[in-house]
């Protein structure tokens, strides 16, 4: 069994004692689990591992407590925006918003506080640092210098509400500032920035953080305090530009500065490529900074984007790049240096907002580790998070994350580098023949088998796909496209996902296909984005599942202003929708498997093809070319793999 089953099983059985555990002690009591015992289960630990696995050299702790409730904190609706910091005396301060009276983003919102002097194994009453008195004051942001002692706190004001609506566009925001030098007991007076740092043209959104900042190590800039503010511009019609800046300081937080900037205009008709939010800074080990942020939606592919500052925060080395491939929802993350490796906690699911993971970078944020390599925090609603090294061996992760929503509650969650998923090898891999593009990915364990004309991949319905690598060739964007494959099953229930391509859910753009064997038909789907429109999907469907356990072969065709599905010959049309069906949202490619890995495909797929135009009738029915066009994006042949080096 592979290590991504063995993972989610051991992700499993965590959650289950944890369950038991607060079912026996209470919800707001402390929930210790230590994992000796459930992971030394012989049946698990006996399981192989896939070649070049790295195996854990010691059972990994991992604990976690509800730490702000509106049920065990009264006097607020909501508790929401995470941020933590380790002082110089020891002592963990975790920050969060107090909203009032409702979880809204803009009503009265005050910014509290609860510290732990035993690293975060328990904590002290709430204390409230920033009183909104009506108004919102939030986007905590703290750092700590690490030469004085002083823990400085960034944050954000503006006008309250009574309703839970957003703030009215443009909103106006004021960037302010608070410090503490008796380790968080007692903090200043606030004191407003906009002279410093908040220039006329911010003058539509302006937003600290939220989480925490650094202060720099490295370099001629060691002791430089460095936080990230993403702001709007207003022309006094419309919002004209998002913009993205780090904001530092070279004396302790006496005065500031406006470091790199990055600025992304809107179109007239509202759409524009990136809207970086809500970053998360991380010291490389080379001085340079790494920062992480959200991308809000922009039509550039991914939900995750960065940036890399090489002269102290100063500026950019070139604009915010997006992470198609890193699965994620819109929301805020957070990162941390841990060794050689930086790790990024935000959830898994790229549509909504839960499966909070941790996930590693071993190339300082060059590269991530995909969702099936990452260690699952909870499977529950999660969103906003930070992190904090609590000492050498152990790191603190405050989240947000419920049964129910997101917003329920925060939770403050200990774990060691051991209780991180070990470090996987190269994946088993199969072939893709169109020009120019880099093999496959085989997951899970699929196993090759009898095909068509040939080999092909059998898929066991619980773990098994093949997932393609990024490539700018693979999103099809507003191009006519045929996608084909053979496939075979006799699967009577579930969801049957044959190809996927581009986001999931019911606003991004993607196109797939699938069987629906209770259902008796089979699907093909796109949804597209076509300017600032809303999205809009258009389907075709069969009579009848073909899961007969025999190979039918099935193609997807847009073109000519009509979306067509082919089985066997046999054809059903509808109208095509205009726009793109890969923008906006994460990008993957994945056969026999959802986007979001909640459904498998349980049967054989073959010889798996995608062309950037739409194939004649008499192309589609003839024998299958065997030579590699120009319009192949993408060919699987499916017949062989090849185990990972």
């Amino acid at each position: 069994m592979p290590s991504s089953l063995r993972a989610r099983l051991r992700s499993t059985l965590r959650a289950r004692l944890r369950a038991t555990l607060r079912a026996r002690l209470g919800s707001t009591r402390r929930v210790r689990l230590t994992l000796t015992a459930v992971l030394t289960t012989a049946a698990l630990l006996a399981l192989p591992s896939p070649a070049g696995a790295e195996q854990a050299s010691a059972v990994g702790e991992f604990e976690q407590q509800v730490l702000f409730k509106a049920s065990q904190d009264p006097g607020y609706a909501c508790f929401r925006i995470p941020a933590v910091v380790k002082t110089t005396e020891g002592t963990l301060l975790a920050f969060a918003e107090g909203r009032v009276l409702n979880c809204g983003d803009a009503a009265d919102i005050d910014i509290v506080v609860k510290r732990s002097t035993d690293g975060g194994r328990t904590w002290g009453p709430l204390q409230v640092v920033n009183d909104g008195g009506g108004d919102t004051h939030g986007n905590p942001a703290p750092i700590v210098d690490r030469e004085t002692g002083r823990i400085l706190l960034a944050e954000t004001y503006n006008k309250g509400r009574t309703d839970s609506a957003s703030c009215s566009v443009p909103c106006n925001r004021t960037p302010h500032l608070q410090y503490s030098d008796d380790d968080g007991l007692t903090w200043s007076q606030p004191r407003d920035l906009s002279d410093e740092i908040l220039p006329a043209n911010w003058n539509s959104w302006y937003a600290t953080g939220p989480v925490h900042g650094i202060q720099l190590t490295r370099g001629r800039h060691a002791g430089r305090l460095v936080f990230g503010v993403n702001t709007e511009t207003w022309d006094g019609s419309r919002v004209t530009t998002n913009n993205a800046a780090l904001i530092t300081s070279d004396d302790g937080g006496d005065h500031w500065d406006i470091g790199a900037t990055d600025s992304w205009p809107i179109a007239d008709d509202g759409t524009f490529r990136q809207k970086p939010s809500e970053m998360t800074l991380t010291e490389r080990l080379d001085g340079s900074v790494l920062v992480s942020g959200r991308e809000q939606d922009g039509t550039d592919l991914g939900h995750r984007t960065q940036a890399v500052s090489r002269d102290g925060g100063d500026s950019f080395t070139g604009s915010f790049r997006d992470l198609p491939d890193l699965y994620a929802p819109q929301v805020q993350g957070s990162s941390l240096r841990l060794g050689d490796r930086i790790l990024l906690a935000c959830p898994g699911d790229p549509d909504r907002r839960r499966t909070m993971m941790i996930r590693s970078s071993y190339d300082g944020g060059r590269t991530w580790e995909s969702v099936d390599r990452g260690t699952v925090v909870t499977t529950d609603w999660s969103g906003y998070s930070d992190m904090v090294r609590v000492d050498g061996d152990t790191v603190g992760l405050l989240y947000e994350g419920g049964a129910v929503d997101a917003r329920d509650e925060i939770r403050f969650a200990r774990f060691t580098e051991d209780w991180l998923t070990p470090r996987r090898g190269p994946d088993p891999t199969t072939a893709d023949l169109a020009p120019g593009t880099e093999r496959a990915a085989v997951l899970g364990g699929a196993q090759e088998t009898d095909g068509v004309s040939g080999g092909a991949l059998a898929f066991d319905g619980t773990d098994d796909a093949v997932r393609l690598p990024y490539q700018d060739q693979l999103p099809l964007g507003t191009k006519d496209f045929t996608a084909s494959l053979w496939f075979r099953y006799t699967a009577t229930t579930g969801e049957q996902p044959l190809l996927w391509m581009g986001g999931i859910g019911t606003s991004q753009p993607q196109v797939w296909l699938r069987g629906e064997p209770a259902s008796n038909r089979i699907t093909g789907l796109i949804t597209t984005r076509n300017g600032a429109a809303a999205p809009t999907s258009a389907s075709v469907r069969t009579t009848g599942s073909y899961n007969d356990g025999q190979w039918h072969h099935l193609a997807l065709r847009r073109g000519g202003g009509q979306l067509t599905l082919f089985v066997d010959g046999t054809t059903v049309s509808t109208a095509d929708v205009p726009g793109s069906v890969s923008r906006n949202s994460p990008f993957g490619v994945h056969i026999g498997q959802r986007l979001d890995s909640r459904a498998y495909f349980t049967g054989s797929i073959d010889d798996v093809r995608v062309y950037d135009r739409a194939l004649s009738d008499e192309e589609l029915s003839a024998e299958p070319s065997r030579n590699v066009t120009r319009d192949t994006v993408l060919w699987l042949p499916m017949d062989h793999v090849s185990k990972g080096h």
